[in-house]
């Protein structure tokens, strides 16, 4: 392995979406090869068909690709290792296993699922850990089974499973990039299936073959897989074959450590994907669920060419990662305000025009829909959204009259005069010959100042009147943005619908 090219892989199962946690493995795994120039490759784990969900494959890898992630190898890309598909390898995996059998580390096994269930459960009230108790282990493996009665049930068509012989009271010892040395005892390893009844291998086995075929150098995968090394280290030696380095991530947890589910919020790529998360937060985001540049560095906005610059192995922790949406939402923040203002209106315009064959708009849609408008929209709540939708939903008065206001801040701010002041001041912004943002201000101080007021008791009401709601970026900039004939359209209509409440 000394010298030979970098090789990494994610091999998903296709059963569905694409879980965050899968997308860390799968960003740690390109990351580490990209660094290291080295190869990318997604393989596609479905010996387990009963679980398998239509198109989820192009899915999974369609996701990947929008993250940025994109394989060197794939069902997708082709390669010289393929097919990238186990259902696709199976004469693959029956010719190894046969060579197992020859050689005496593996066996055939007639047990029933009621017979292993039975012993499964007898054994848990001896307090013993459950493991195959070796009934159909060959005499001339050690076990007590005769070859008559085992060639009798495979002539007989006796359904059948074929399962590894793990050595007993040997230690199982490896070097975990993240973890350092670990070691495990033989006692503590079960017979595990290596063929199962329906000629699909088990995952174990088939991982194992493909790992070393697609001659992978470093396996980096979640710690849920870190107690089946020593059944895959087992399955190397006994092929004769070195094994690859290895790393086992930490756990993402939820902020109450449990682990990570979707009990507590969602775990889907594709999720926050509909939610409007960018490729770039999100994949900044998970990067951060385990790894950090290291003491000193007070970075936390990272580009992906950043990330593979930086990124080591060496710098993931052992400790589970908590899931903190608020980092995620700050992290999108971040890039929306250091987006470009021109890719910005591209993702605002699609989103638009779906609205508005929903809604209709009483502004001139040539002016709301021009790149000139969004630009304003944009620098004027650039610093409030928080996805990019939002320029839109969150700002809907920019683009639609107000279906309701704010009955809460109706009742905080309206009095007996405040309609009577509105009709004055409507008056003297119909006289503006320049609807601008300091000479509205200019006005409104002019206008309240005489009369013993603060600017108060016109600039909530005009808020109101030309959204709908209380809140909002600079309302003489808003007014100025949104246009005179609108904003006196929005101010007549409004008072109109809204008396003094009683």
């Amino acid at each position: 392995m000394v010298g030979q090219r970098v090789r990494t892989r994610f091999a998903p199962s296709p059963t569905g979406y694409l879980h965050v946690g899968g997308l860390r493995t799968a960003l740690y795994n390109y990351l580490y090869a990209k660094k290291m120039k080295g190869d990318f490759i997604i393989r596609i784990e479905d010996t387990d068909q009963s679980r398998k969900v239509e198109d989820a494959q192009k899915n999974l890898i369609k996701t990947l690709e929008w993250a940025g992630i994109i394989a060197d190898e794939s069902p997708e890309h082709g390669g010289n290792f393929g097919p990238y598909v186990q259902s696709e390898r199976l004469d693959i995996y029956a010719q190894y296993c046969k060579q197992l059998l020859n050689n005496q580390h593996a066996y055939y096994c007639f047990a029933t699922h009621d017979e292993l269930e039975e012993n499964r459960q007898l054994q848990i009230k001896q307090g013993l850990q459950p493991k195959y108790n070796r009934k159909w282990l060959p005499e001339e493996m050690g076990g007590n089974m005769p070859a008559s009665i085992i060639k009798q049930k495979l002539e007989s068509g006796a359904p059948y499973v074929i399962r590894m012989k793990v050595p007993d009271y040997v230690s199982i010892w490896f070097e975990d990039i993240i973890r350092g040395p670990i070691e495990f005892d033989s006692s503590t390893v079960d017979d595990q299936v290596l063929m199962k009844s329906d000629g699909f291998p088990t995952y174990h086995f088939a991982s194992v073959i493909d790992d070393h075929l697609m001659e992978f150098t470093h396996i980096i995968r979640g710690e849920e897989w870190l107690s089946s090394m020593p059944k895959h280290l087992l399955l190397y030696e006994f092929f004769g074959w070195e094994a690859p380095k290895v790393a086992h991530l930490p756990l993402l947890l939820n902020p109450d450590r449990s682990k990570l589910s979707k009990r507590q919020g969602d775990v889907a790529v594709e999720d926050y994907i509909r939610k409007g998360y960018s490729a770039e937060a999100i994949i900044n985001f998970v990067a951060m669920l385990g790894w950090n540049e290291g003491e000193g560095s007070e970075q936390e906005v990272y580009g992906m060419k950043e990330l593979t610059e930086k990124f080591s192995l060496e710098r993931v922790g052992k400790a589970g990662a908590v899931f903190n949406i608020e980092k995620l939402n700050w992290l999108e923040k971040q890039y929306i305000k250091n987006r470009p203002t021109e890719q910005l209106i591209a993702a605002i315009k699609p989103i638009l025009s779906a609205e508005l064959k929903q809604k209709t708009s009483l502004m001139p849609l040539e002016i709301i829909t021009s790149e000139v408008y969004l630009e304003k929209v944009i620098e004027l709540m650039r610093e409030r959204v928080g996805l990019e939708h939002e320029f839109v939903t969150f700002s809907t008065y920019f683009y639609f009259e107000p279906e309701s206001y704010d009955e809460e801040a109706i009742k905080k701010r309206w009095t007996v005069d405040t309609n009577t002041l509105l009709l004055e001041f409507v008056t003297i912004l119909e006289s503006l010959e320049e609807f601008s943002a300091d000479n509205i201000e200019t006005q409104l101080k002019g206008f309240v100042e005489p009369k013993g007021l603060k600017a108060a008791v016109l600039i909530h009401p005009l808020r109101i009147l030309s959204s709908g709601v209380s809140f909002g970026p600079s309302l003489y900039h808003m007014l100025e943005v949104l246009g005179k004939e609108t904003v006196l359209r929005r101010i007549r209509t409004g008072i109109k619908k809204l008396a003094y409440p009683v």
